[in-house]
């Protein structure tokens, strides 16, 4: 399942990054650019300075600047990272709806953005068994062909899942998470307990009380993004 870019991309390199969101890059006519970044991880293992990465232009006169940054270069150049969060949802909704998930066949697609308990899920789905609720979790972050997440400290993922454990022990809801790992060299993920041992325990204590934990690679290239494996999630140690 393939997802296209919506624009032409331009080639640039890296050059700064002011702020989370913020990033300065010089295209290879020379010009320099300031350009927004949908991610706000650290990524600090990416963003080096003269690491490749390819723009967008957004013609909205109203922005604040009128490029995006899409993907660069992992850091030893054989593969492309995504560095657009909004991504992940949007191909995954496609993916549910067509069943191209191996993990989640027996699911049917209800809708996105769903509100319950509080709080908002990516998605609802529901099988023979009831309905389930699944977060996706965007992940960029990998060492040695492993994919880790996450790549800095995140309540509001610890959040998601301590109510996950909790709706699952309710027995309200089949809950799952999902890794979207936004490159294609890796064969596994993992919590980052090295960054986040917080969030690594609650996510290894929210597995041994029934939540769902599944992972997919994704094969980024120049023209779009294509849907990879299925890949496991490796949480014994934690």
């Amino acid at each position: 399942m393939f997802m296209p870019y919506r624009s032409h991309l331009y080639k640039a390199a890296f050059l700064e990054r002011p702020n989370r969101f913020i990033i300065r890059a010089r295209k290879e006519d020379g010009e320099t650019v300031t350009a927004h970044l949908p991610d706000p991880g650290r990524l600090i293992e990416l963003l080096t300075p003269g690491r490749i990465l390819w723009l967008r232009y957004v013609d909205q006169p109203k922005r604040k600047t009128q490029w995006s940054a899409v993907l660069c270069e992992s850091v030893d150049s054989r593969a492309y990272v995504s560095l657009d969060t909004t991504l992940p949802n949007r191909l995954i909704t496609q993916a549910l709806k067509e069943k191209r998930i191996d993990s989640l066949k027996t699911y049917h697609y209800v809708r996105a953005e769903y509100s319950f308990a509080s709080a908002r899920w990516d998605f609802l789905l529901e099988n023979e068994r009831g309905p389930m609720l699944l977060e996706v979790k965007s992940v960029t972050l990998a060492v040695d062909g492993v994919a880790y997440f996450p790549d800095a400290v995140t309540a509001r993922g610890t959040k998601h899942v301590e109510k996950l454990r909790r709706i699952q022990h309710e027995g309200t809801h089949q809950t799952a998470v999902l890794f979207v790992v936004q490159r294609d060299d890796v064969t596994s993920v993992q919590p980052a307990t090295h960054i986040d041992p917080t969030f690594s325990s609650a996510l290894q204590l929210a597995a041994d009380n029934g939540v769902g934990m599944l992972a997919v690679t994704t094969d980024v290239r120049l023209g779009g993004v294509t849907l990879g494996s299925d890949i496991p999630v490796q949480l014994a140690g934690v």
